[in-house]
Formats: C-alpha cells, structure tokens, sequence
C-alpha cells in the first residue's frame, strides 16, 4: 500500500467512527467499531472493518444496516476528505479479535492445566 492511501485510510477509520456514531440512525446498527480501513493502491474501493456487539444474527443485521447506508456513508467522507474521488465502500467483519480471544483462551487453559 502507498503512503497516500495509508494516509487516506487512516483519515477514513478517523471520520467513519464520528458517522457511524453520530449520524447513521438505523436501529440495527449498535456499537459499531472501526478496527481498520484498507484503501486500494489507486483509491478506488475501500474495504472498512468493523467489530460489533451481540450476536451473529444482530451482527448480520448491523452488517446490512452499513451495507444499506453505503452510499450515505460514502457522501459524508466525500464531504470530510478532499478527494477527486470518494472510494467505494464495503464493510466486512473484523474476526481478528475473535480469533485473538480463542488463542488467548486456549493459552490461558494450557496455562491452568499445568
């Protein structure tokens, strides 16, 4: 990834948290958080990251609830960020911290069984 798109990125994760939190109104989004943003090299399309509460059925929904507000959410960072062209958006969910926690917990009973 080029320095111009980890920077565009990084302005993204910043002012997608502030929309997320303060403008999307749908209901099925709850507490959503930005874990990362991945900007192609030729700023195009974004791939956004989030991490939700609940579960996996409410985390479906909040999911579509982003999906659905897409072109909103692509508007506002369009506003924010100076850019020829705001990039596409997707969101997909972050399982690194899933993943993290189950390799926390099987160490941890590894740990205890000694």
């Amino acid at each position: 990834m080029s320095l111009r798109s980890n920077r565009v990125a990084e302005q993204m994760k910043k002012e997608l948290g502030e929309i997320i939190t303060r403008k999307i109104k749908d209901p099925r989004v709850g507490f959503v958080t930005v874990t990362d943003v991945e900007v192609t090299g030729d700023l195009q399309q974004a791939t956004i990251y989030i991490t939700s509460l609940g579960n996996d059925r409410e985390r479906a929904e909040t999911l579509q609830a982003l999906e659905k507000a897409a072109g909103f959410i692509r508007s506002e960072i369009g506003s924010r960020i100076r850019l020829r062209r705001t990039p596409e958006i997707k969101f997909e969910f972050d399982a690194s911290i899933e993943y993290g926690n189950k390799i926390d917990d099987l160490l941890r009973s590894l740990h205890e069984d000694k």
